[in-house]
């Protein structure tokens, strides 16, 4: 008996079906004039209101940002023993990094200010006004192609578009300002150090001559084991500024600070086993100003020629913000998008009268006991 009233209400529920689909079909048939005039009438109205919606912009601009290459200095720096791995373990910057400037507080700051947006978001704080450029712009980093693309709104053509440009004008601008490049960062460190070299160079040249002796005499009888020794030291400064760089960086534990310090072990045990016999008391002021000098003039010149390198590579960093695309005036409005508006408007009102038949005009379906 069970079984045939589970069957009976199975069967029942399946028949009730097509005939609620069925009230309700002929619900909507007799209501279709207002099915029809009220998603129509709705339409007119989204389609008059967003005639009345300010108009905006969008500019497009596209842009190569600085790439991290393989340097002529880098590559350099493997000649040399004590320098060898000092541009490898610098950092490498992303796409992500330039795109954090562009969004970051300074650059926002820089084009809210440039050109007035403030007067035309019209807030009372500045963070406000940062907000409000964030929304109206689009910085999206491409993963495969390396390029940057910004996307600008703005009320007018011109606005939309010198608000695009100005990000590229502005990267430029912090980047110049930032050591952001390995060859940035190596020629901060090359200028530092050579200028202090310089210095010693000098007084070190100064107190040659004070004992009589002409440098270039000197040069052209070099004392070729004190000429050895001078290089060796001059090597073992370069490491232990190679390893001050890298613990700055990184834990004592890394493979470059053990490899560095290998480094200088290796340059300290071949100073030691190079140590002369102690000259003849007339020639020990001239064999040590001589050493001196060869020393810090071997230091200078490994300096002057790394920092040569590194500017060269920085000037040509600096150039390496190409752009692809730049941000032409838009030629038509991208919103308010009034076709989207006006299907929304016809599509929702509808499904609202849709649903508005369905509760009132069908009648409720009966319990079941």
């Amino acid at each position: 008996m069970n079984d045939l009233a589970s069957s009976s209400t199975l069967s029942h529920g399946a028949a009730e079906a097509p005939s609620r689909l069925s009230e309700f079909m002929q619900a909507a048939r007799r209501r279709r004039g207002l099915l029809i005039a009220g998603p129509l009438a709705a339409a007119v109205v989204a389609a008059g209101i967003s005639m009345l919606l300010p108009p905006g912009y969008t500019a497009k601009t596209s842009f190569l940002p600085p790439q991290q290459q393989q340097s002529s200095a880098s590559s350099a720096l493997a000649s040399l023993s004590a320098l060898s791995g000092l541009g490898s373990g610098l950092n490498k910057n992303p796409v992500e990094q330039y795109v954090a400037l562009m969004q970051s507080d300074t650059v926002s700051d820089r084009i809210i200010e440039g050109l007035k947006l403030d007067e035309i978001y019209k807030n009372k704080f500045k963070f406000q006004n940062r907000k409000e450029l964030g929304q109206n712009t689009r910085i999206i980093s491409g993963k495969k192609d390396g390029l940057i693309i910004v996307e600008a709104d703005g009320p007018t053509p011109e606005l939309a578009a010198a608000i695009a440009n100005r990000y590229v004008d502005e990267l430029r601008r912090i980047s110049g300002d930032l050591a952001l490049t390995e060859a940035k960062q190596r020629r901060i460190q090359f200028e530092s150090e050579l200028a202090a070299t310089q210095k010693k160079l000098v007084d070190a040249q100064l107190q040659l001559q004070q004992s009589g002796i002409n440098p270039n005499a000197l040069k052209t009888e070099p004392k070729a084991a004190l000429e050895q020794t001078a290089s060796l030291q001059a090597q073992l400064v370069l490491a232990q500024s190679r390893l001050s760089m890298l613990r700055s960086r990184l834990s004592e534990t890394s493979p470059d600070v053990q490899s560095q310090k290998a480094l200088i072990g290796s340059l300290s045990g071949q100073l030691a086993q190079m140590k002369q016999p102690t000259p003849a008391e007339g020639s020990l002021d001239y064999v040590a100003k001589y050493r001196e000098f060869k020393y810090q003039e071997t230091l200078y010149d490994l300096y002057a020629k790394q920092f040569e390198l590194a500017r060269l590579d920085e000037s040509r960093d600096n150039a390496l913000i190409q752009v692809v695309d730049p941000a032409l005036l838009p030629e038509q409005k991208s919103k308010p998008k009034r076709s989207l508006i006006v299907a929304f408007a016809f599509l929702a009102t509808l499904a609202g009268l849709l649903i508005f038949i369905a509760v009132r005009d069908l009648p409720k379906a009966p319990r079941r006991t």
